[in-house]
């Protein structure tokens, strides 16, 4: 059993057990959350999927970990203009772990 939902405007494939890293959500570690944008969910039984989302499915989340991840280095540059730009971005995360999916 699988489950795609919907956080931080991307789409995520989890099933129970997995850990996945999403856009910062705000939470404390050890708290639940619930996602309640569950735009379909498959069983052995078949597939429900939503218009937009699946009503009555929920996915529940432990938070494990809040955090940012490595730096990326941006780099401008137009050649025979003498323009250079460097910028560093981290993004910022939240690592859950899938408890289980109501369908």
């Amino acid at each position: 059993m699988y489950a795609v939902i919907e956080t931080g405007g991307k789409q995520y494939r989890v099933q129970e057990g997995d850990v996945v890293f999403v856009e910062k959500l705000g939470l404390v570690e050890g708290e639940n959350y619930v996602f309640d944008k569950v735009l379909a969910v498959f069983t052995d039984d078949g597939a429900m999927v939503g218009k937009p989302y699946v009503e009555g499915a929920k996915v529940s989340a432990t938070t494990l970990k809040e955090g940012r991840a490595k730096k990326v280095i941006v780099y401008k540059y137009k050649s025979k203009k003498g323009y250079h730009k460097k910028q560093g971005h981290r993004q910022c995360f939240t690592k859950l772990q899938i408890n289980s999916i109501q369908a």
